[in-house]
């Protein structure tokens, strides 16, 4: 996840985030399943353990996912602040409005006389919110 989370809120290696992810579950299944016997996939751990009644450690992969998850934006929340996460949707590149209203488009776009002025009062704005905030 954490990785997930630099890539996508990154201008120059969003684009690469999908093919990070798909490098990541392959590591994963190669280097991970032969040693302990992992899933990915919670309905494989639920119909194995249902099927074969040994429900030895199977919560373990129904909250150790969520809360893995959690731990790393939190952490990279921390160490980017609350303005490095730019996005939560990977693909900007087409013509669908962003229910984020995030300004991923402004911020990638070389900004004119008058979005620097707009981007700038943003900046500011944010900050007193995050102020406010503490």
């Amino acid at each position: 996840m954490m990785m997930i989370l630099f890539m996508s809120n990154s201008t120059r290696l969003a684009v690469f985030t999908g093919v990070l992810a798909g490098v990541l579950v392959a590591t994963y299944i190669t280097l991970e399943a032969p040693l302990s016997g992992m899933s990915m996939n919670p309905a494989r751990t639920f119909g194995s353990a249902l099927s074969s009644r040994v429900w030895k450690g199977w919560w373990i992969y129904f909250t150790a996912p969520p809360i893995g998850m959690l731990l790393a934006a939190e952490l990279y929340r921390c160490l980017r602040g609350v303005n490095g996460v730019v996005c939560a949707k990977l693909h900007h590149q087409n013509d669908r409005r962003c229910i984020f209203h995030c300004g991923y488009r402004e911020m990638i776009a070389p900004p004119s006389q008058d979005g620097v002025a707009q981007l700038a009062q943003r900046g500011a704005l944010v900050r007193g919110l995050n102020k406010m905030a503490e």
